[in-house]
Order: C-alpha cells, then sequence, then structure tokens
C-alpha cells in the first residue's frame, strides 16, 4: 500500500515509525512531516489543511489510504473532502467525518453528547458572553477549584484549572472577551474532578473497535505537576491503576456507549477516539475526547503494539476490524520530552540539536524539529521525544533519562519526575 500520513509532531513520527514496519507498507508519504519522519518515508512540503494541494498529490502518487495525525484537518472536514469527491471517494481516510470530530472540535458537542448517552462526566455549564452572569451564577454553586475550557480547539491550551473564585470570574470573562480567540467564544465551565488522569485510546471501523494500549501524560511544564500546561511532557504505558476491573468499567461505562451514541446519530466515525479520563477511587470518568491519538502518548503506545498496525488501519479502511488481532508488547515504555527554552510561552527556533548519533537503547520520536545546512535544528517548542522499553516503569525512565542528558540544544529542558505519581 502506498500510504500518506498527514501531520508533523511527534505523534507522527511515532505512527511512521510503526507503520513502515509492515509489510503492507511499500511507500509512506509523510506531509509535512519533520527531521525524524524523514527517516522512515519521504516528507512532502504540503500543509494537512491544504485539502487541494493533498489531492493533487494524492492522485499523483497513487495513494491507498490517508492516516490524519493532528486533530486540525479532521475539524476542517478532510474526511468529508474525499469522501464527498469522485476522484478521491476511494481512498479511504483512517479519521472521523467532520460530524465525528466535533468531539474534540467542540467541548460543548461533546459533553452534551456525553449526556445523551448516559457517559459519566462532570457536571458542567457552556456560556457565550451574553450568558456571562448565568456562568458566574454556576461558578458559585461549585466547590474550588473551578475548571474552564475553551469550547473550540485552543492547541491543547485552552483548560484553566483556578483555585480562587474571584480569579474564575476574571478569567472568564477574559476568555469571553476574546484571550482564546474564537475558541473561546463560547467557554464550558466544568466541575473539578479529583483523581489520577489516565488515556484509552480505541481504534474503530464505525461498527467495532480494538482497545490500544493505555498511557498517563504529564501536561504541567514543571517537576510535581507545578507551572502552565503544555502539549505534554513526558508519557508512560501501562498505567498501574488501570487493571483489569478498571478497564472493564471503562469499557462497559465508556467505550460502548460512545460507540453505540456515534451509530445512534448516524455519525460517520473511522479512526481513532481518545478518552481523556480521571479515575475517580476507581471509577472512570471522562475529562474529554479526542478525535486523534494524543502527543506524547502514541509515542509509548505505538512501542507497545506488536500487531501489524497497517493490517489494522486496513481493517478501519474495509470496515472489518472485527476479524482483527491486536497484541500487546508486555515491556513498560516510558518517553521523555525534550522542549525549547520559554515553551510553553514565546521560544526561539533554529537551534542546532547535537548529541542525537550518540544515544544507544532509546527511540529519538522528532517532534519540533527541522533539517537546515545538513544539521538537525530546533522547529518547535516539543522537539525531541525520548522513548525507552524496560521491563518495568522505572526501567524504562532510567533509560530515556540517560539519553536525555546526552541530547543537546541551546535551551533545552525537560521534567525530571515523569511517572512520579504511578506505582
Amino acid at each position: 500500500m502506498n500510504i500518506l500520513l498527514l501531520g508533523s509532531g511527534g505523534r507522527e513520527h511515532a505512527l511512521a515509525w510503526k507503520i513502515r514496519q509492515s509489510s503492507h507498507t511499500e511507500r509512506l508519504f509523510i506531509a509535512p512531516g519533520n527531521a525524524g519522519t524523514a527517516r522512515e518515508g519521504v516528507n512532502v512540503s504540503i500543509a494537512a489543511t491544504d485539502f487541494p494541494g493533498l489531492k493533487q498529490f494524492v492522485l499523483q502518487e497513487a495513494i491507498d489510504m490517508v492516516v490524519v495525525g493532528p486533530e486540525e484537518p479532521l475539524v476542517k472536514g478532510i474526511y468529508d473532502f474525499f469522501k464527498n469527491d469522485p476522484e478521491l471517494n476511494t481512498v479511504p481516510v483512517i479519521g472521523p467525518s467532520q460530524a465525528g470530530a466535533q468531539l474534540e472540535g467542540s467541548k460543548d458537542f461533546a459533553k452534551a453528547f456525553m449526556q445523551r448517552h448516559a457517559i459519566p462526566t462532570a457536571a458542567y455549564m457552556s456560556v457565550t458572553k451574553a450568558g456571562l452572569a448565568r456562568g458566574i451564577a454556576f461558578l458559585q454553586s461549585l466547590e474550588p477549584p473551578y475548571v474552564l475550557k475553551a469550547d473550540g480547539l485552543a492547541a491543547g491550551k485552552g483548560v484553566l484549572i483556578i483555585r480562587e473564585l474571584d480569579e474564575a470570574i476574571r478569567e472568564l470573562e477574559r476568555m469571553l472577551n476574546g484571550s482564546f480567540g474564537k475558541a473561546g467564544e463560547t467557554v464550558v465551565i466544568e466541575e473539578f474532578l479529583s483523581g489520577v488522569e489516565c488515556s484509552v485510546f480505541v481504534i474503530t471501523d464505525g461498527e467495532s473497535y480494538k482497545i490500544l494500549p493505555e498511557a498517563k501524560d504529564y501536561k504541567r511544564i514543571g517537576d510535581g505537576d507545578t507551572g502552565p500546561n503544555t502539549g505534554g511532557m513526558g508519557a508512560v504505558s501501562p498505567v498501574s491503576f488501570a487493571d483489569e476491573t478498571f478497564m472493564r468499567k471503562v469499557e462497559e461505562r465508556i467505550i460502548v456507549p460512545t460507540i453505540e451514541g456515534l451509530k445512534k446519530e448516524q455519525i460517520d466515525y473511522k479512526g481513532f477516539i481518545f478518552f481523556g479520563l480521571m479515575n475517580v477511587d476507581g471509577e472512570p470518568w471522562v475529562i474529554e475526547y479526542n478525535c486523534r491519538m494524543g502527543d506524547p502518548e502514541t509515542e509509548v503506545v505505538m512501542m507497545r503494539i506488536q500487531s501489524d498496525f497497517t493490517a489494522l488501519l486496513h481493517g478501519i479502511a474495509e470496515k472489518n476490524l472485527a476479524g482483527k488481532t491486536i497484541v500487546f508488547d508486555p515491556r513498560y515504555a516510558a518517553t521523555v520530552v525534550l522542549v525549547s527554552g520559554g515553551y510553553p510561552g514565546d521560544y526561539e527556533k533554529g537551534k542546532t540539536i547535537d548529541g542525537l548519533d550518540e544515544t544507544s537503547g532509546s527511540l529519538l520520536f522528532h517532534a519540533g524539529t527541522a533539517a537546515k545546512d545538513g544539521k538537525t535544528v530546533t522547529n518547535g517548542g516539543r522537539v525531541i521525544a525520548v522513548s525507552s522499553y524496560g521491563n518495568n516503569k522505572d526501567e524504562a525512565l532510567k533509560q530515556s533519562y540517560r539519553n536525555a542528558e546526552i541530547v543537546r540544544f541551546e535551551g533545552c529542558r525537560y521534567r525530571k519526575d515523569i511517572g512520579f505519581d504511578l506505582e
């Protein structure tokens, strides 16, 4: 198969690494890719949201399948673009329809969907600028801390958790007045759930599903979960508390109702579903949906899939996923993300990355990198995800940290405590 993978981050490098291993993969293209994906296939200088440009390339290179990494092209309707074009509608797109992508594209839609299908989630209220007074009254009815979420896409940074009521009210006003742009024209106010987070992923062909390895990621920039949220500073898999009992609850109470809900509402969904969960005293609650794989969770999830991943993707495309098998690697996987100085605020690009060829025993998934004048340079906030196997969590992390010390670029930083809250 000739496969086109869309995206340019660590998630896409990990997907490319896994797809390339398959005997079913003949040629792999990544648009636009990064310096790491160029080692797995051929990078193509087309933006993931340039639908006409992608069409031309798909026809030119006889692409057999398109795998969508990031959320933006899904929310903008790439699945529908292919489905409704007579020249493209035989090329399967691994990713949901625009309607299905609203599970991530609109937090208000996602919360209402969960309510309709009795999926456990926190109490909430959605407000617009005209409903500010109602929003303030709802905040006053809640116990601190207070959770505010921009309804639309905000690059993983549209969630605020605030301890003081007065500050929460001020931030609600700021969001409704444009601090997150159009993404914050509607704000979802949520009851705070106290527990430990976990990410669960499934692939679905719209009828059946397969559960992928679970993971836990770490969003805050600083050790001890301090400082502002980022796109993700590291991840581990498996997750100690996600045992057979917990996962049975997840499947029965969350995964099955979600798949059945999509079918009942006649929402075309063929791709990944990410369930952001909170373990509250052993009970799973949904914090959010994503319509694609998480990042940096993908870096550990792909490492723990032993099955032919391209064959699984083909099962989605052909709607025969039920007949496929998925096998997990019993080892632990851990990833530590090296980020640019200043991230998640302002940061500089173009810093030379040294030490990439000096590491051993880890996989280096590139996130924000580019090739320039024969060198690999930084090209984003999250730069390299140093990822390793181990017979236990600590062994995998020790290996990743050993190699994280070897990779060098000006301003490089990383968290030293990934996995600190798991056994």
